[in-house]
């Protein structure tokens, strides 16, 4: 038996592999037989009664360790301990056991290796031998004499002395870190049937698979059409020491070379491998093409040049962007309702301008990211915040074109991102107006549909079916920002429990002590001020075009206010409440109560009481149609909107409700509020 010094010191080598852990030392073993041409390599181990791993085995059906070469092969060729270290950092040796670095690495987990490999002379005789390494001399190796054997070529390396390794870590956590590390490359030889088995079974990467498919593509050239076989998986999580990448293979399903692809590493955990089969790969000829060394460091076999290879990148190219379309549309629905529960976009009051403003700046952040992930990545929550913050105040600024050049030189995109870029930021300008301009279309248009329903006599009207439910969409003309609590046959008691689920989210039984507590209000709505934290709530009662408001009109109101006053829990120190009764004309007495409040300054107030946290309003039709056009008349004339082509006029008064489903004006109905 032979003893043969190592050109290391121990401690030098130790140091050098401090970073190859338990898990990454197996792959090491593993990756030794497929670089010895193996198709089948075998992972097995045993345990002791308590589940302690005490020993493991790899074995494969490689090329085996030549003996003339076990020089080479197991004594690394560094002169120090710093050339040792600066190799395994740049990652040209101790990568897939070159070298034969990475087979020192057992030190991490095992006591002693020990080698039994059968290989091929160069007289086609195969001979066996066995080599040693223990972990306290791993500058030294012993070797056996090769001795004639009628074994096939192959490797086991069995490992003794293992400590700190249970089953359950194994068959976890280790496992893991297998199929990260090997899946892509089981896939890449599937059709040459390579296979890595734990324990007797093969190695299940289905997990790790989030989507798959498989087209042919053909491309046509001076000589002949090539069929190319693609075969796209986008992977649930990063793979190990493997970028995404285009493998190029040839009719015989060896690869002839790979690069990354044009999607690798955006920041945006969109993993993937795209297999590409031809044999359009056959027919290079090395001396035929540029050598050139690719991002592999291979020496590249492509003319990038090539008609066929640059309509095939094009083509691939442009299928993984399609691939990658739906993944990140899912992917933003996460990020934006993560974003809207961090508070990272600003504050939005509840109208519609606002929601707006907010769908807004919501897509372009949902298009930014899309094209360019890696600017929301590594983000903490106040940087999150800044640069969405920023996002805004450049589109509230009309700065779409500034940011578009501003982004484009700080974030490298090719000319389809670009164009993608300058498209999403005109088109979240056009349809942010469209959206806007169409809105008021509606609105006047439902103004227009309301005076049919109040002014015309000649179609039928009724106050719960149609008015009621007119305004039930359209409340929003008593005010903007408001969320509806309850429309009619809501009672009060009903009403309270809504408004506290809409103000603190509490869901429970409530009960008022007042005799008209099972009185029905019509329209009762509520806002919260972003800004000074004030709640305003409005009640609106409705009465039939054809009733003039009076004194019981008006007393009913007050009976609603006197419910709300006596409940404390409608009576917060920072609400407030304005009741309106609403017809198309009132008699005498209400002239006269008009005329008592006109000192408090307010067209329409008939009665303020608490220093005017309740007021009671009786206006008619004409005047909430006049308030309308005077904040909306200026819109109409800036946007020079034809306003006969808005105002339409259906046959009766269901014909107007029914249109209301189609109009974007309506305002959401209630929210449906479970049962406490």
């Amino acid at each position: 038996m032979d003893s043969q010094p190592i050109r290391i010191t121990v401690p030098g080598i130790k140091r050098a592999l401090k970073s190859y852990k338990l898990e990454r030392s197996i792959c090491e073993y593993i990756w030794n037989g497929y670089d010895a041409g193996a198709s089948v390599v075998e992972l097995d181990f045993k345990t002791d009664p308590l589940e302690t791993v005490t020993e493991i085995r790899i074995k494969d059906n490689g090329s085996g360790i030549n003996f003339g070469t076990l020089d080479q092969t197991f004594r690394p060729f560094f002169q120090s301990n710093r050339e040792l270290q600066n190799a395994v950092q740049k990652k040209i040796s101790a990568v897939h056991g070159k070298n034969g670095v990475g087979r020192l690495t057992f030190f991490s987990f095992a006591r002693r290796a020990k080698w039994e490999t059968v290989y091929l002379d160069d007289n086609g005789q195969h001979h066996n031998y066995c080599i040693t390494i223990d972990q306290d001399s791993l500058n030294t190796f012993q070797s056996t004499d090769p001795q004639s054997t009628d074994k096939l070529s192959g490797t086991q390396v069995r490992f003794t002395g293992v400590y700190s390794l249970n089953q359950y870590q194994f068959e976890t956590t280790i496992l893991d870190y297998i199929i990260k590390q090997f899946a892509w490359f089981l896939e890449l030889n599937r059709a040459r049937e390579f296979k890595l088995l734990i324990n007797g079974q093969s190695l299940d990467c289905n997990g790790l698979v989030g989507d798959s498919d498989e087209i042919i593509h053909q491309i046509p050239s001076a000589n002949k059409e090539f069929d190319f076989a693609i075969k796209y998986i986008r992977w649930t999580e990063r793979l190990r020491d493997e970028y995404s990448h285009y493998y190029y293979i040839g009719s015989d399903n060896v690869e002839r070379e790979k690069e990354t692809t044009t999607l690798n590493n955006k920041g945006d955990n969109f993993y993937h491998s795209v297999y590409i089969t031809s044999d359009y790969f056959d027919t290079i000829d090395v001396f035929d093409f540029i050598n050139s060394t690719n991002d592999n460091g291979q020496i590249s076999l492509f003319n990038r040049g090539d008609y066929v290879y640059k309509k095939l990148r094009e083509y691939v190219d442009n299928f993984l962007r399609k691939k990658r379309k739906p993944f990140l549309k899912k992917y933003t629905d996460t990020l934006i309702q993560k974003y809207e529960d961090d508070g990272v976009f600003p504050k939005y009051e509840n109208n519609q301008w606002e929601i707006y403003r907010h769908q807004d700046l919501e897509e372009v952040v949902r298009g930014l990211y899309q094209v360019e992930p890696r600017l929301f990545s590594d983000l903490n929550l106040e940087q999150k915040k800044t640069f969405v913050r920023l996002l805004n105040l450049a589109l509230d600024e009309g700065e779409r074109d500034h940011l578009f050049n501003i982004l484009r030189e700080i974030i490298n995109l090719d000319p389809s991102e670009l164009q993608e870029l300058s498209q999403l930021l005109k088109h979240s300008r056009l349809s942010n107006i469209i959206k806007t301009i169409k809105l008021i279309e509606d609105r006047f248009k439902a103004v227009s549909q309301l005076e049919k329903l109040v002014y015309d006599p000649e179609i039928y009207v009724n106050e719960p079916d149609h008015i009621q439910k007119m305004i039930e969409g359209h409340y929003w003309l008593f005010g903007e920002e408001y969320h509806l609590v309850a429309a009619a046959e809501r009672k009060f008691e009903k009403a309270l429990r809504r408004h506290i689920y809409i103000l603190r989210g509490e869901n429970k039984k409530v009960t008022i002590n007042h005799k008209d507590k099972k009185k029905e209000m019509d329209i009762f709505a509520v806002r919260r001020l972003m800004k000074t934290n004030k709640i305003n709530n409005i009640v609106i009662e409705l009465k039939n075009p054809k009733v003039n408001l009076g004194a019981k009109q008006l007393s009913q109101v007050k009976d609603y206010m006197d419910v709300i006053r006596n409940e404390p829990k409608f009576n917060g120190s920072n609400m407030s409440w304005q009741f309106y009764l609403v017809g198309n004309r009132f008699n005498s007495y209400i002239e006269g109560e008009i005329e008592n409040s006109i000192n408090h300054g307010e067209a329409s107030l008939v009665y303020s009481r608490d220093r005017k946290r309740f007021r009671i309003y009786v206006k008619t039709w004409s005047e909430i149609f006049t308030e309308f056009e005077l904040r909306h008349n200026f819109l109409l004339e800036k946007l020079k909107l034809r306003r006969d082509k808005l105002i339409d006029h259906p046959n009766n008064a269901d014909d107007i409700i029914e249109d209301q489903a189609s109009n974007t004006a309506t305002r959401p109905p209630e929210l449906d509020i479970p049962k406490p």
